[in-house]
C-alpha cells in the first residue's frame, strides 16, 4: 500500500507524539506527501497529505482552531500533526469529537521536535516507497511482456494483474467476446457476453487519487449485473482490439500503482492481439496462396498437394467443384464504392472480402459442406465439396443461401457466378477453375449481371466462340447486325431484344407481346422493321437461324 500514517507515528523521532483521534485508521490511511500549513488552508493542501501545524494563526481561539481542522479535513488530507507547548497546549474536546466523527487522525507533537526533522524523515520514506513501487511496476511490466513472448495467453495476463492489484479482471476482444476472466462469477460473464451494460453517471467515477494519470481519461464506467465495472480500450495503431475491464470491490480506491499496472497490462494485451493477428494473417496468406496455386497453376503431383492441403486443414481427397464469382456494384454511383476499397494492409476484418468470406464459411457449415475460398482482386474463387451426381443441386443451394444473406448485408453489391462441371477424379483443380472462369465470362456476355452460369450449359457458346474470330463470319455478323444497332441507337428502341424474345417463344406474337409489355400491333410493327432492316424473313427458318446466330456471336465477341 505504500507509506501509511501508522509508519509515520512509529518513527523513533515521534516516540513522544500522541495519537488523539483515528488510532484505528492508522494502518489503512495512505500518506503521499507532507507539508507545514498555517491559517488559512484554502487550496494549499492536497489529498492523502500529512499536514503539520503550530497553530500560530489561531491565537488560542478554539473557534479558529476548529475551523482550521475542519478545512484540513475537507481538503482530503490524511492526518494532522499539531505542535503543542507554545501556541496550543491541549486539543479542545469539541475538536476531538469532530475528528472522531469524520474518522480523521490528529496527532499531537511535542514542541521540541523540529518539523524540519520530521519532514526530512517522512520525505525520505516516501521517496523510498516510490522507488520500490517503481521497481515493482517495472518487474510487473517485464513479467507481462515475457508472458506474451513465451506464448502465454490472455488468461495468464489476467492472473498477473489480479495477483498484483487484487481486483477482478475481464478481457474481451473487439467483438465483446470474453477471452479471459479472473475471478468473476459465471452469471456476470454471461452479461458481458450478452453486452448487457448500462453506462455509469458522471458522478459515479472510480475513487481515484490521481486524475492526472494518463490512464484516467480513458476509463469508462458501466453497470454489469448490478456491479460497477470500468472499461479501458485496448488498441494498436489506432485500431480497436478489445477491452480490459476491472471492478473495485467495496469502492476500493484506484491508486497510482494500480493504474500503472493496468497501463502495462493494456500494453501486454495489445501485444498479444497483434501477435494473434499476425499469426491469423500468416495463416490466411498461406491458405490464400495455396488455393490460388490450385486454381492458377497446373500441378500433377497429387501427393504433394494432398500433403500441403492437410497441413492447412484441407482434405483434397474429397470431390470439389470450382465456383468463380465477380464482385460488382449494382450501380456505378453507389456510395458503397468507398467501403469496397477499404482493404487495410494489416487485416481483412473491415473489407468487403471479409464479409463474403464469413458468409461462405457460415453457409458451408449450414449445408454441411467443406469449402476452400480465396480472393484475387474482385474475383471470388471457391472450391465447394459436392457429391458425384448432385453438383448442380449443391452449387445452387450454396449460392442461393449466399446471395440471400449477402443481399441483406451488402445491399449495393451483386455477384455474378460461373460454376465448373463436375470433377469425379481426384485433382483437376486447375482445370475446374478454368471451366468456372470461362462459364463466368460467357455468362456475363450473354446474360448480364446477377446471374449464374454452369459450364455444362455453355456448349453452344463455346462452339460459337471457336468460329467467332473468322474474318468472313465477322463480316456477315456486322452486315446483319449493324442496321439493327444503328436503328436502336437512333430511335431508342431494342429490336435485338425484341427478336430474341420472339424467337424464345417460337414466333408466338401474343406471348412475346405480354413478355415485352407491348401492344400486339406495336410488336408487329417492330418485327416488320427487323425484316426490313436485315432483309431477312421471320417466317423463314434459315433466316431466323442466321439472325439468331449473328446476334449470339455479336453478344459474345463483338458487342
Amino acid at each position: 500500500m505504500g507509506l501509511t500514517a501508522h509508519k509515520i507515528v512509529q518513527l523513533p523521532l515521534l516516540k513522544d507524539a500522541l495519537v488523539i483521534t483515528g488510532a484505528s485508521y492508522l494502518k489503512d490511511t495512505p500518506i503521499e506527501w507532507i507539508s507545514v500549513i498555517e491559517m488559512p488552508v484554502e487550496n494549499f493542501v492536497r489529498e492523502n497529505e500529512c499536514v503539520l501545524t503550530t497553530g500560530i494563526g489561531c491565537h488560542g481561539d478554539t473557534f479558529l482552531l476548529k475551523q482550521f481542522v475542519k478545512d484540513v479535513m475537507q481538503s482530503g488530507a490524511s492526518m494532522l500533526g499539531i505542535a503543542t507547548g507554545r501556541y496550543i497546549f491541549d486539543i479542545p474536546q469539541e475538536i476531538i469529537q469532530l475528528a472522531e466523527e469524520c474518522q480523521f487522525i490528529i496527532v499531537t507533537i511535542p514542541w521540541e521536535i523540529r518539523f524540519g526533522d520530521i519532514m526530512h524523515k517522512v520525505l525520505e520514506d516516501i521517496n523510498q516507497e516510490k522507488k520500490e513501487e517503481r521497481q515493482l511496476t517495472e518487474e510487473i511490466r517485464r513479467e507481462l511482456i515475457n508472458d506474451v513472448l513465451q506464448d502465454k495467453g490472455l488468461q495468464e495476463i489476467a492472473e498477473v494483474i489480479v495477483k498484483h492489484i487484487n481486483v477482478p479482471i475481464v478481457i474481451t476482444d473487439d467483438a465483446r467476446y470474453v477471452r479471459a476472466a479472473k475471478p468473476v462469477e459465471p452469471e456476470t460473464l454471461k452479461k458481458f457476453q450478452q453486452d448487457e451494460k448500462v453506462p455509469l453517471s458522471a458522478n459515479e467515477s472510480p475513487n481515484v487519487s490521481y486524475i492526472e494519470h494518463p490512464l484516467y481519461p480513458q476509463i469508462k464506467g458501466y453497470y454489469v449485473h448490478g456491479e460497477k465495472w470500468y472499461q479501458v480500450l485496448i488498441a494498436t495503431n489506432h485500431r480497436k482490439q478489445g477491452f480490459l475491464w476491472f471492478t473495485l470491490p467495496d469502492n476500493k480506491p484506484l491508486s497510482w500503482f494500480m493504474m500503472n499496472v493496468l497501463e502495462h497490462a493494456l500494453t501486454a494485451c495489445a501485444l498479444y492481439f497483434l501477435k494473434e493477428n499476425a499469426i491469423e494473417m500468416t495463416e490466411i496468406r498461406l491458405k490464400d496462396n495455396f488455393i490460388l496455386k490450385l486454381a492458377k497453376q497446373p500441378n500433377d503431383n497429387l501427393r504433394e498437394l494432398l500433403s500441403q492441403g492437410e497441413l492447412l486443414g484441407y482434405d483434397l481427397s474429397l470431390t470439389y467443384i470450382c465456383i468463380v464469382g465477380e464482385i460488382r456494384l449494382r450501380e456505378k454511383t453507389a456510395s458503397f464504392a468507398q467501403f469496397k476499397q477499404d482493404r487495410p494492409p494489416t487485416s481483412s476484418l473491415q473489407s468487403l472480402n471479409y464479409y463474403i468470406q464469413k458468409e461462405i464459411t457460415h453457409v458451408a457449415q449450414l449445408i454441411g459442406r467443406k469449402t476452400m475460398a480465396t480472393f484475387d482482386e474482385d474475383e471470388v474463387i471457391i472450391y465447394l465439396q459436392t457429391d458425384h451426381h448432385l453438383h448442380t443441386e449443391t452449387a445452387n443451394e450454396f449460392l442461393d443461401t449466399i446471395e440471400r444473406r449477402l443481399n441483406e448485408l451488402l445491399t449495393e453489391v451483386a455477384l455474378v457466378w460461373g460454376i465448373a462441371a463436375q470433377k469425379s477424379e481426384q485433382g483437376g483443380f486447375h482445370e475446374s477453375y478454368h471451366e468456372a472462369k470461362n462459364a463466368l465470362e460467357l455468362g456475363k456476355k450473354q446474360q448480364g449481371g446477377g446471374e449464374r452460369t454452369f459450364f455444362k450449359d455453355t456448349r453452344i457458346n463455346r462452339i460459337l466462340l471457336a468460329v467467332a474470330d473468322h474474318g468472313d463470319i465477322i463480316h456477315v455478323v456486322k452486315e446483319t447486325i449493324n442496321p439493327l444497332i444503328e436503328y436502336d441507337d437512333k430511335r431508342q428502341t431494342d429490336l435485338i431484344h425484341t427478336f430474341m424474345t420472339y424467337n424464345k417463344y417460337k414466333g408466338n406474337v401474343s406471348q412475346t407481346a405480354r413478355e415485352l409489355n407491348l401492344h400486339r400491333q406495336s410488336l408487329i410493327y417492330r418485327l416488320r422493321n427487323i425484316e426490313s432492316l436485315t432483309q431477312l424473313s421471320l417466317i423463314n427458318g434459315e433466316d431466323i437461324f442466321l439472325l439468331e446466330l449473328c446476334i449470339r456471336l455479336w453478344q459474345l465477341r463483338l458487342n
